[in-house]
């Protein structure tokens, strides 16, 4: 059982470093679905991020 274990965890180490690309494509498109959203319901990117009111939209 212990020999299973300690294959297990050099397994792991072995294949962590090939998957450090995947996260960094996770994490970009997590960010952009975010976005994505949050200009679906009127916010829009400022300084500080804040909602479009209605009266802006119009012009």
């Amino acid at each position: 059982m212990k020999f299973r274990k300690i294959i297990g965890f050099v397994t792991l180490l072995a294949v962590l470093p090939a998957l450090s690309g995947c996260w960094y494509l996770l994490a970009g498109g997590a960010g952009a679905y975010g976005g994505y959203k949050m200009k679906e319901k009127g916010y829009t990117l400022q300084n500080p991020i804040t909602k479009e009111k209605s009266s802006q939209k119009s012009k």
